[in-house]
């Protein structure tokens, strides 16, 4: 594979960077603060690792003007570094390049429609009337099933599975072992015995939207399941039948929603959070890891749930004092109406 390199005065341009230091210095690669060597970029974004700029071994640093004030060594100054990392990242980014063109051993229905400039891996699956549009990727051992449509510029990594009926945008990735469009939970209860619902909606899900491996995303019972444009979501989500997901809300890990709920744009869940079915959730939220939504949030801002770690000594008395709540507020109430007498 060809080496990337590229000059301390290339990478400022393609910022719009000040640059402090050698414009000829040669950079091979991105690193961290604490591993980077001479021949690497690193980055400073967060205050707690300041302490490490005396100690870098790093060729150049990626630093804000405040940052870049006492630092002697070479570096681009930029507004927000941490933005700066991401956009050089792609520069260094060694993903294979998938080839133009439909693997022999795909499996392809006549009727499906695939553009000339996708590229379908070893051992895809493509179901009647499926649509493929310009510069898919197709991983190997893919499924994409009837109906299902996949905008222009997406790409899929190997073992991904696309039931009917599934819209998807452009410019979507999604990571192994993602399934989409799978059987929600639905089930009715007569007499002792669960009797199975047809889910007969789809998924719909917009552009530039990414999705982690191993994340599932039901169909709709009736109406599609949606996930708006700039969605990102984490790895080994659960997301059900007919949620609705707002424009560049992000997911991180072990994130749980249930059917029907209802998630604005721009809000963040952190990793582990639950939500019942049926509520909604506003815009600019962000809810904290392991919390448990239980009720619908009208106002914008940051929500919890649950308690923080500590020495397990004492979380067992505060536990026992959780349980004493209900019948201190009663004795309270009592001492309240005396005095009030």
């Amino acid at each position: 594979m060809k080496q990337l390199q590229f000059t301390l005065a290339q990478l400022a341009e393609s910022l719009g960077a000040e640059l402090r230091g050698d414009a000829q210095k040669v950079i091979y690669g991105l690193a961290t603060l604490q591993d980077a060597n001479s021949d690497q970029l690193s980055f400073l974004a967060n205050a707690h690792y300041r302490k490490q700029l005396e100690h870098t071994q790093a060729g150049a640093l990626l630093l804000s003007a405040a940052d870049a004030a006492d630092y002697s060594g070479n570096c681009l100054v930029v507004a927000d570094p941490y933005l700066s990392y991401s956009k050089l990242s792609h520069y260094f980014d060694r993903t294979p390049k998938a080839a133009v063109g439909i693997h022999p051993s795909a499996v392809v229905a006549d009727s499906a429609l695939i553009d000339s400039t996708a590229s379908i891996g070893p051992g895809v699956v493509i179901d009647e009337q499926a649509v493929i549009e310009a510069g898919v990727v197709i991983g190997a051992h893919c499924f994409i099933g009837a109906r299902t449509r996949i905008g222009a510029g997406g790409r899929l990594l190997p073992r991904v599975t696309l039931y009917h009926d599934t819209s998807i945008g452009q410019r979507v990735v999604i990571q192994s072992g993602a399934v989409i469009g799978g059987e929600g939970f639905g089930f009715a209860k007569h007499n002792g015995v669960w009797n199975k619902i047809a889910q007969i909606g789809g998924v719909t899900i917009g552009d530039d939207v990414e999705i982690g491996a191993n994340t599932t995303i039901d169909r709709g019972a009736l109406s599609d399941t949606l996930i708006g444009n700039g969605v990102k979501l984490d790895n080994q989500i659960q997301i059900a039948h007919n949620v609705q997901i707002g424009d560049h809300t992000a997911l991180a890990a072990c994130v749980g929603i249930s059917g029907s709920a209802k998630i604005g744009r721009n809000c963040m869940l952190a990793g582990g959070v639950g939500l019942v079915g049926h509520i909604d959730i506003c815009d600019d939220v962000f809810i904290t890891g392991m919390t448990m939504v239980t009720h619908s949030i009208t106002e914008p801002g940051a929500y919890s749930s649950g308690t923080a770690m500590q020495p397990a000594a004492d979380w067992k008395k505060n536990a026992v004092r959780f349980r004493q709540l209900d019948a201190l507020a009663k004795r309270v109430r009592g001492l309240e109406k005396q005095i009030q007498k």
